[in-house]
């Protein structure tokens, strides 16, 4: 059965597939990046986690893989091929498309940003299927963005389109791992709603997830830590939604699981708040955490479309 590759490298971990022309999965596996280790030892991890995907296929379907595609995280060049900055991975300007590629006898290797690859996986086969426009953004540790069009990522001038969470809500509010204050992520992310809750309820370990079933338990000062990240939330999404005029606007990650305590809440302040703009279907996210991988696959298979065509 004809195949791609498909690597979505995390923080911590990789999580990877084989993936068919219709998007099946047709075979997963994940390991550890190996950060630890320190960035070379990362490098190798993925090159070889690549090669053993590649024999499977082999052994599995009597073919080697037609392409390849690998998302990471951090500052992406997608069309030089090159893993600009990853803080969490430790490397700088790393030409990790060519490295794969050269690791796997030359077969074509796509590299993308894993936000980006997420959102073409939920525009195309996920919670946007069918939406020529669409704004996919995950609430996890930070907030990203993607903004589809048309059945692609729009990356920007510079690579950064999409990062939401760095709009100011909060002027002069909370400091921002970015250098400014107020963002978005200060406020609404999974890791902001996790700190404000330990704070509140003088539990250091208490995250997320815990104020979500406190919020449910009718607690009232998980109840006012929600609400701050809902208002927050809501705020810069109208400031996207201006911006974007999206059909559809996909919530994703971590917040996301806790299902209409967030959407419920969130669905009404975005409609308060909006006075011309027109409103977007506000869905959860449907792939979960194998959207970026499902994009790299994606991405691998429209590389090959691509040289086909040309």
């Amino acid at each position: 059965m004809r195949h791609v590759i498909a690597l979505d490298v995390g923080g911590t971990g990789m999580k990877a597939a084989l993936v068919a022309a219709d998007g099946t999965l047709l075979h997963q596996d994940r390991r550890p990046t190996g950060r630890e280790r320190g960035p070379q030892a990362v490098v190798e991890a993925i090159l070889d986690f690549a090669a053993d995907l590649r024999a499977h296929g082999r052994a599995s379907y009597g073919q080697s893989a037609a392409a390849a595609g690998v998302v990471v995280p951090g500052i992406v060049d997608a069309e030089a091929g090159v893993a600009v900055y990853a803080a969490n991975l430790g490397w700088q300007d790393l030409p990790l498309r060519d490295l794969l590629s050269k690791r796997l006898d030359g077969v074509p290797v796509a590299l993308d940003h894993d936000v980006r690859a997420g959102g073409l996986a939920e525009g195309r086969i996920g919670a946007g299927d069918g939406a020529d426009r669409f704004l996919f953004l995950p609430l996890g540790t930070g907030i990203a963005g993607a903004i589809g069009i048309e059945g692609r990522i729009e990356a920007g001038a510079h690579g950064y389109a999409g990062e939401i969470g760095h709009i100011v809500v909060r002027p002069g509010g909370r400091e921002c791992g970015c250098g400014q204050r107020g963002c978005l992520e200060a406020y609404a992310s999974a890791g902001a709603v996790s700190r404000s809750w330990a704070a509140a309820s003088g539990d250091p370990a208490a995250d997320a997830a815990a104020c979500a079933q406190a919020v449910d338990a009718g607690d009232p000062a998980a109840a006012a830590v929600w609400q701050e990240a809902v208002d927050a939330l809501a705020d810069g999404l109208v400031t996207g939604l201006t911006l974007l005029d999206p059909r559809v606007l996909i919530v994703g990650g971590g917040l996301a699981e806790s299902g209409d305590t967030l959407f419920g809440p969130l669905r009404a302040a975005v409609e308060a708040r909006v006075t011309f703009q027109k409103l977007p279907l506000i869905v959860p996210a449907a792939l979960g955490d194998t959207a970026g991988c499902l994009g790299a696959g994606l991405l691998a298979w429209d590389l090959i479309s691509v040289e086909v065509s040309a």
